[in-house]
């Protein structure tokens, strides 16, 4: 039987008595310490537009933000409008994120710019295609592709939106695969480090894994990619016919279904977490977590036949792609899609956000990169399609009516 847990009464009663006098949280973000590496004058806050508000309008209003609609989440090769992607799951984050954050009294503009662009820089079929890329690009470069660290670039260096450092920096260290009981912020004061830690990061394969958010709302949203998609891939995984239903997995402390999951860990960390300087669960709550993690895994992430997919046909695919993306780099070939699409398109943005250095003089490598991250599913595949005809590799898809 369901079971949704309820903050303390105690705890209701003081949040309501500090809701009438406005609550916020000495620990939130203040919009007045926002950080920018350049002063603009459309970026100078308006009382309509505070600066994380600004954020997520240039997130929202971005080349990639589109591109979500057709990436995956977790399920590849359906053709099925009711299996999540990754449009809907950053929505999901940010939709926690900020019912969490009205209650611990935070920035709710910085919860949302962080939660709407941390996937960003997301490749095509998911996190099978983030390895993929990975491998690809690491072995001919020593650089390190995490999509993460791209949603930063994607942001700061391919288009330079002017993106505020607390966003960028709950954007790189969002990563959802590293949960901890609890999270105290490591404050960050300027982008010079910032840089340096990216670096790092791009050259160590275990860089982005030390990374902890500065701010509270960047703590927030890292918690949150987790609660969103827990009990959500559950529910994907009966649609795609994967498992039979919910009922496979093991009861937990937290339920096992998506909406016990989302209650009870937000009611929990709303109980342990409300006035205090970090986030945090209890004992019970994040064994709980870890639990529903390794059944998702072993059930569902890593069942063979959604693998031998990605085997015989993604990573093929994508191995030839990025050695004819990377001649049409070197060569300059400004007849291919590279140009025509991918840098055309960059250099349109970048007449309102102009860049350093022109962009078709970044490195091949990783203009290569940039290319096949910022593909969505459909592309990939009607891209791979145009420049291999004769190829044997091809994606099959589950239809409507299999």
């Amino acid at each position: 039987m369901a079971h949704y847990e309820r903050i303390s009464a105690a705890l209701q009663k003081r949040i309501a008595e500090d809701s009438k006098g406005g609550y916020v949280s000495p620990y939130a973000t203040k919009n007045e310490d926002v950080i920018r590496r350049q002063e603009r004058p459309s970026d100078v806050p308006q009382i309509y537009r505070p600066p994380f508000s600004k954020d997520a309008d240039k997130i929202l209003n971005s080349l990639y933000y589109n591109r979500y609609a057709d990436k995956t989440q977790v399920f590849s090769f359906y053709r099925n409008d009711d299996l999540s992607r990754r449009a809907l799951h950053v929505q999901l984050v940010s939709r926690i994120a900020r019912n969490i954050g009205a209650v611990l009294g935070l920035n709710a503009d910085l919860i949302e710019a962080i939660a709407i662009g941390h996937d960003m820089g997301h490749t095509p079929f998911g996190h099978a295609g983030e390895h993929a890329l990975h491998a690809l690009y690491h072995a001919r470069t020593g650089r390190c592709f995490r999509h993460n660290l791209h949603s930063v670039r994607v942001l700061d260096t391919i288009i330079p939106y002017n993106i505020s450092l607390q966003t960028l920096d709950g954007i790189v260290c969002h990563n959802g695969e590293l949960p901890q009981a609890e999270y105290r912020p490591h404050p960050l004061t300027d982008f010079a480090l910032f840089d340096a830690r990216m670096k790092d990061c791009i050259r160590d394969e275990d860089g982005d894994r030390k990374l902890i958010p500065a701010t509270l709302e960047g703590c927030l949203v890292r918690i949150c990619d987790m609660l969103a998609y827990l009990g959500k891939d559950r529910q994907d995984a009966v649609r795609a016919h994967l498992i039979p239903s919910e009922n496979v997995f093991t009861e937990t402390a937290v339920g096992k279904s998506n909406a016990e999951v989302i209650n009870n860990l937000e009611v929990n960390l709303i109980e342990m977490s409300y006035g205090k300087p970090y986030l945090m669960l209890d004992a019970e709550h994040f064994e709980a977590l870890l639990q529903l993690k390794r059944e998702n895994y072993q059930k569902i992430y890593m069942q063979n036949r959604v693998q031998q997919q990605i085997r015989d046909t993604v990573i093929p695919m994508m191995e030839q792609m990025y050695e004819q993306i990377y001649q049409d780099a070197v060569t300059h070939n400004t007849a291919s899609c590279l140009y025509r699409h991918h840098i055309a398109a960059v250099k349109e943005k970048q007449i309102w956000y102009p860049a350093e250095r022109p962009y078709e003089e970044s490195d091949p490598h990783d203009l290569t990169m940039d290319f096949i991250a910022a593909m969505t599913d459909d592309y990939f595949v009607d891209y791979y399609a145009y420049l291999f005809p004769q190829s044997s590799y091809r994606i099959s898809y589950h239809g409507y009516f299999d």
